[in-house]
């Protein structure tokens, strides 16, 4: 049975895991190592004492000062013997006393040296000894000198005491990832839990953001900025609901209020019937571009072409029947990628707009501008307030609603031409101009389009080959 589950849910569980068992891996390791070079050292201090206490003792045995018992010096070599060619101990140590021979072996007749373990029986009680050669040639003493294996390398436990003091850091290291991991996963906690709480009913909730610019930091702000841009569409989406089922609750009224009329007066059907005809007119306007509104974020890319901006905006200017004088400006071969239905109706909205609201005339211009398309729409009518300009592509915004409808119009216009415009990857806007206002319409060129002058016969020819001029003038066109 596992003691842990193979993918714990919880990311401060697996960062604990995941640190316990990094400290885990790492300190076993190191803990065999530690293990063996404590050993290797405590070893080699033994050999090298033992060489020194034996080369002493045989100096002393050369120049005939060798005492008995054998002085061992206080380093820790308390066994020395002095055993002769013959295998008869000549003097020992007072720790020797009583031991028969340390080690049965003595230096190979080439060497002065040599060192040995020697080991009970049972495979304890260890000796480390180094003899050594007291005179060169046969027939030489040797001195044996050594001591009993210290505790670090006889004892069974030392490995696994190191290995048990690793899993100790390594249950240590887990305790303070699970400790530190919790305090740095509280505010995504408080994050979660804030979330969790947003409904419908309250999107103008925030999470809490921590101080700092930290990753956390920086997600509640992301997080904070995703809801206000949500809080924004949902309050935007009401106030369409609500203006929508007002716009179509009035042109419904309308047609409900004449068939009662002519229900009642049957001598006025002709002119009830009239002015529900008027109204079914404008609700269907409405329905249509709200299914256009709709449509637009959904064209698939296959359904685009390419689209002369230039042949376009001609073609719509003489269709209209021209209530207002129109001045055109257009450069060839402004060549767009999109759906031309869609341009057209943008084109068609603008020019709309600029006849409702000019004075004395309107003004198109078509051009190239580095790697955009430009269309401007001018009209000499009032300025739009400044707080205004943003808002008058809102949908069903008005700036005067009742003239407005006593003029026609859906009031979707201008949002169904930004909708499209920024579906074909382009930016409109409106600014105020000295003679009245101007819209400014830019979308990028199609593909491999040249951004140098336009082609001979100027920036007024039309595509026909005449000269592009106005249209009904009242005077020059101030526009450039």
């Amino acid at each position: 049975m596992m003691l842990v589950p193979k993918h714990p849910r919880s990311l401060r569980a697996r960062l604990t895991l995941i640190a316990a068992g990094l400290a885990a891996c790492l300190l076993i390791p190191i803990a065999v190592v530690l293990n063996v070079l404590v050993r290797h050292a405590v070893a080699e201090g033994i050999w090298n004492e033992s060489l020194d206490t034996a080369s002493r003792v045989a100096a002393s045995v050369r120049d005939g000062s060798l005492t008995n018992p054998v002085a061992t010096g206080g380093n820790g070599i308390d066994l020395v013997e002095v055993v002769s060619s013959d295998g008869r101990v000549i003097a020992s140590s007072a720790g020797a006393d009583g031991v028969h021979r340390l080690s049965p072996l003595h230096p190979a007749a080439d060497g002065d040296v040599t060192q040995t373990t020697s080991c009970a029986p049972h495979g304890r009680d260890c000796l480390y000894v180094t003899v050594v050669r007291v005179f060169p040639g046969p027939g030489s003493d040797f001195v044996y000198a050594g001591r009993a294996a210290p505790a670090v390398l006889t004892s069974p436990l030392g490995l696994p005491s190191l290995l048990l003091l690793a899993l100790m850091l390594a249950a240590l290291s887990g305790w303070a990832a699970w400790k530190t991991a919790g305090r740095v996963l509280r505010p995504v906690e408080a994050i979660r839990s804030e979330l969790a709480g947003i409904s419908g009913k309250n999107p103008g909730s925030r999470v809490p953001e921590p101080p700092g610019d930290d990753e956390i930091a920086r997600l509640a702000r992301t997080a904070n900025d995703a809801l206000a841009r949500l809080d924004t569409s949902i309050q935007r989406q009401r106030q369409f609901a609500a203006d929508a089922s007002h716009e179509l609750l009035t042109p419904i009224c309308g047609i409900r209020a004449q068939l009662e009329s002519a229900r009642l007066h049957p001598e006025d059907t002709p002119e009830a019937v009239l002015a529900a005809l008027r109204d079914t007119e404008r609700l269907e306007a409405i329905v249509s571009d709200l299914l256009l509104l709709a449509r637009i974020p959904t064209v698939p890319e296959t359904a685009r072409e390419e689209v002369d901006l230039s042949h376009l905006v001609v073609a719509e200017v003489d269709r209209r029947p021209g209530r207002l004088p129109t001045q055109l400006h257009e450069t060839p071969g402004v060549i767009i990628w999109g759906m031309r239905r869609h341009l057209a109706r943008v084109v068609a909205n603008l020019l709309d707009n600029a006849e409702r609201h000019a004075l004395t005339g309107v003004s198109v211009c078509v051009e190239r501008a580095g790697d955009e398309a430009v269309l401007c729409v001018r009209n000499d009518g009032g300025c739009i307030p400044e707080a205004d300009q943003e808002r008058i592509f809102e949908r069903f915004y008005r700036t005067d609603a009742a003239r407005s409808r006593s003029r026609g119009g859906t009031g979707l216009g201008l949002a169904i031409a930004r909708e499209v415009v920024e579906a074909h990857g382009g930016s409109i806007r409106v600014e105020n101009v000295e003679d009245g206002v101007r819209f400014v319409l830019r979308l990028p060129l199609a593909p491999d389009q040249p951004d140098g002058p336009p082609e001979p016969g100027g920036q007024n020819a039309r595509p026909d080959g005449r000269t592009a001029g106005t249209r009904r003038p009242r005077g020059e066109d101030t526009q450039s």
